[in-house]
């Protein structure tokens, strides 16, 4: 019997999920929650099989909630759902310890089977995410230089494309602001950009707002 914990800032998107789970696997406990502040607290409450997070929830994105979580209970299989294509965050999720991904318009067999996988401790990886994962292998971070950025630095580009001064970045991320300005620094070297406006540029080019 699966305890399975769904993290899902929308009503509706929650219950269908429970609904199909619940319908197609034998679930012991189906916890909802709705913020990230809530998956950590349910996790200390409770030992899940599965975890399945919602890639943009309120206050703190899913990315950064997937790397708290892994940090804390390694094992635990993290099923990262989102609404954008998998191609926007797919790859950098698996990085971070994800043990798979799905968009929200699959099929409800594709969940259920998603979550077998990983609940059994294998990865699941559809067909989308293996061409991805093909590509990435045979082709240099020439075309995503994202890709290639530690999580930190990944962090600093998004804030930075939301138009976040330096002195606004340290304070959201608790750093000093020389510290910020060296992130800003590596960002522009890593991705051969020459100011703060390409990188904004290449944020948007690249929809990664959207996906995170």
């Amino acid at each position: 019997m699966l305890k399975i914990l769904i993290a899902d800032d929308h009503p509706l998107i929650r219950r269908g999920l429970s609904q199909i789970l619940r319908d197609n696997l034998p679930v012991r406990i189906l916890d909802e929650v709705d913020d990230g502040a809530a998956v950590l607290s349910a996790l200390e409450k409770e030992k899940y099989d599965v975890l399945i997070l919602d890639i943009s929830l309120p206050h703190r994105d899913g990315m950064d909630i997937l790397i708290d979580v892994k940090k804390r209970y390694e094992k635990l299989p993290v099923l990262i759902l989102s609404i954008q294509p998998e191609e926007q965050y797919a790859l950098r999720a698996l990085k971070l310890g994800a043990s798979g991904c799905l968009n929200k318009a699959v099929a409800p067999e594709n969940l259920v089977e998603a979550v077998k996988t990983v609940a059994g401790g294998s990865t699941y990886i559809n067909s989308t995410v293996s061409q991805l994962m093909l590509e990435n292998l045979n082709s240099d971070v020439g075309e995503n230089p994202h890709e290639a950025l530690s999580e930190r630095e990944f962090q600093v580009l998004l804030m930075i494309g939301r138009g976040l001064s330096v002195s606004e970045i340290s304070d959201q991320l608790n750093l000093s602001v020389k510290t910020v300005s060296t992130y800003r620094t590596r960002l522009l070297k890593k991705m051969g950009l020459a100011n703060s406006a390409q990188l904004t540029s290449y944020v948007y080019r690249k929809g990664l707002l959207d996906a995170y």
